[in-house]
């Protein structure tokens, strides 16, 4: 298996990186992590598929609005490593997933005690946090033109 955020390190590297975390098998339809709760670990998708939502609300109503879709050798949870730790997107199983739970204190110990795969894997977290601003970039710009456009006729 491929990981995103191991990208580039050795196969000994991952190896240790993945010994960190604990496998846990995520449920159809039950949910990994809910926006706004405590990111304490990052998790690396194994297998499944994971869907990232934005609760809104909608007429009234609390609706899931679908942000993106993650599949096996994605990470999800990056918030873990960013301050202030909180999710910014609630994840749910889209159909039964297996992922490895990295907690964030392990993962800072690592680091210190490896500095250089620990940059490595900071460049990779930043690339995944970069698709995901682009993402959202992306969306709010159809946005803004459709209202432009609902103003302009």
């Amino acid at each position: 298996m491929i990981y995103e955020l191991l990208t580039g390190l050795t196969s000994a590297e991952v190896e240790r990186v993945l010994e960190l975390g604990a496998r846990m098998i995520v449920p159809s339809g039950a949910q990994l992590f809910r926006l706004g709760g405590a990111a304490d670990r990052l998790f690396l998708t194994t297998r499944g598929r994971i869907r990232l939502t934005l609760p809104m609300q909608i007429r009234g109503q609390e609706e899931d609005i679908l942000a993106e879709e993650i599949s096996a050798g994605q990470t999800v949870g990056w918030s873990a490593m960013i301050p202030p730790y909180l999710f910014t997107l609630t994840a749910t199983a889209a159909v039964e997933a297996e992922v490895i739970a990295v907690p964030r204190q392990a993962l800072h110990e690592y680091f210190a005690a490896n500095p250089a795969t620990g940059c490595k894997i900071t460049q990779n977290l930043a690339a995944v946090i970069g698709h995901r601003l682009h993402l959202f970039q992306t969306m709010w710009l159809r946005e803004m033109q459709r209202a432009v456009e609902v103003r302009s006729a």
